[in-house]
């Protein structure tokens, strides 16, 4: 079970950080010499809705399997060990970060879309973009430091 759980863990983590890094390193850039802004919003509209709704599920399952392991493997806080402790409080920031980008920017971004109002999505979208920007680091961060802990101390 432990091991299931380690697997799923890290193929969610993937797709989460995978995909803010995707976003912010290739997709954007590219959307922004290729496109204008109406046909960017549009596009990142439809990343954002697709990739949001994908994380409404994999960003669960990424605490309830870190939770799993932490109970199962490690008897809980008290004995396990540091970079147990640092997943454990970035996780639940970038979780965080995410149900505030999915309840509070992305909505604003939708509702200017549906009103016609460029300028306000396109001010949302930036504040998404921030929002995904420190989770991206955040989850870098510490996947560099959980793999750390865990093979070199």
């Amino acid at each position: 079970m432990a091991t299931l759980l380690y697997v799923a863990h890290v193929l969610c983590v993937v797709v989460w950080v995978g995909g803010m890094v995707f976003a912010m390193a290739v997709l954007r850039p590219a959307a922004h010499a290729a496109l204008e802004g109406p046909q960017r919003l549009a596009l990142m509209e439809g990343v954002f809705r697709r990739f949001f709704r994908l994380l409404w599920h994999v960003v669960p399952l990424v605490l309830l399997s870190g939770w799993g392991m932490l109970f199962g493997w490690y008897w809980g806080f008290g004995a396990s060990i540091w970079h147990v402790h640092l997943m454990h409080t970035t996780g639940l920031v970038m979780a965080g970060i995410f149900v505030f980008v999915a309840l509070v920017p992305w909505r604003r971004m939708r509702a200017a879309l549906a009103a016609g109002n460029g300028p306000a999505a396109a001010a949302a979208l930036d504040t998404i973009r921030k929002g995904v920007l420190v989770n991206m680091v955040i989850g870098l961060a510490t996947v560099a430091v959980a793999t750390w802990g865990r093979f070199g101390g």
